[in-house]
Order: structure tokens, then sequence, then C-alpha cells
């Protein structure tokens, strides 16, 4: 007989080992996967952000490629103004200005 008790006892024992277990478990998962949940939640503006900032900084690079200088454009006005007094066309500043642009802005 004294097996019988002693088996009783390793079986309620673990029996209590199993049940304690499956409580953890239960407690721990909602800790778990709100710690999770937060890391997501957190990655994802942050990627966003990312995301965004790199679209934005190549647009403004090739924006800012794009769009001339005003020392450009004076530079490129007065060789419109040295090629026309050159050749002997009429004109004024501000066409050799509008030239100038219009050069710059295909480039």
């Amino acid at each position: 007989m004294p097996k019988k008790t002693t088996t009783k006892k390793v079986a309620k024992k673990a029996a209590k080992k199993t049940a304690a277990k499956k409580t953890a478990t239960k407690k721990a998962t909602p800790k778990v996967a709100k710690k999770a949940t937060k890391k997501v939640a957190k990655k994802t503006p942050k990627k966003a952000a990312k995301k965004v900032t790199k679209k934005t900084t190549k647009k403004a690079a090739a924006k800012a490629a794009a769009t001339p200088t005003h020392e450009e454009i004076s530079y490129a006005a007065f060789l419109n103004f040295m090629n026309r007094m050159e050749n002997g066309i009429p004109g004024d500043e501000i066409g050799d200005w509008l030239a100038a642009v219009a050069s710059k802005m295909e480039q």
C-alpha cells in the first residue's frame, strides 16, 4: 500500500505543476502579445517615416538638381547678351534672361 500513496502524491504534484504551468502560460501569453504589439506599433510609424523621408529627399534632390540657381541663369543671360552683341542681333536684357531660363530648364 505505501506505493499507492506515493504514486498518488506524485500524481497530485505532477497535476499541480501542469496546472501551474498552464496558468503561467495563460498569464504570460497576453503580456507577450502586448509587448509584440507595442514593438510592431513602434516600428511601423518609424518605417513609414523613413520611407517618406527617403522619397521626399530623393524628390527634393531631383528638384534641386533640375532647378537652376540664380547665378547659373545670370551667367547664361550674360552669354546670351555677348552672343547677341557679337552677331549684331537686336534684343534686350529681358529677352536674354528669358532665353537663359528656358535653356537652363531644358537641361
